[in-house]
């Protein structure tokens, strides 16, 4: 389970580096940031551990930028202002989960987010 995402007045703490895979690294389906190289299962196990908790921190931020987007998106005040049909499309999300991300967004951008546990709004 994912840790709670740091809001506004909590610092963000910095998860493991994600470094850069060659594309022939990449293309080899058995690669996968080097992992399948490390033999020492304690190595390995911190190495994924790092991975996941990266992978997760990137997930939550990246819900958090498409929940802002979606709520500067559907801005009333906007003459090209976007429904949450029109939303739901455009990221191919259900058009309730569109609303829950406008309000998330607009939560976010008022910096309300108290009591919230994570980036996903549901």
């Amino acid at each position: 389970m994912a840790e709670p995402t740091p809001r506004r007045h909590e610092p963000r703490l910095r998860p493991a580096p994600l470094i850069f895979e060659p594309a022939e690294a990449a293309a080899d389906p058995e690669h996968f940031f080097d992992l399948e190289s490390i033999e020492d299962p304690r190595a390995l196990l911190a190495r994924a551990t790092e991975l996941t908790q990266a992978f997760r921190a990137a997930a939550d931020r990246a819900v958090e930028f498409q929940a802002v987007a979606a709520a500067q998106l559907a801005d009333p005040r906007r003459f090209d202002r976007l429904t949450p049909a029109d939303i739901a499309e455009q990221a191919e999300w259900t058009e309730d989960y569109a609303k829950k991300m406008v309000e998330f967004g607009r939560d976010l951008m008022r910096g309300d987010t108290e009591g919230r546990t994570s980036a996903d709004p549901v």
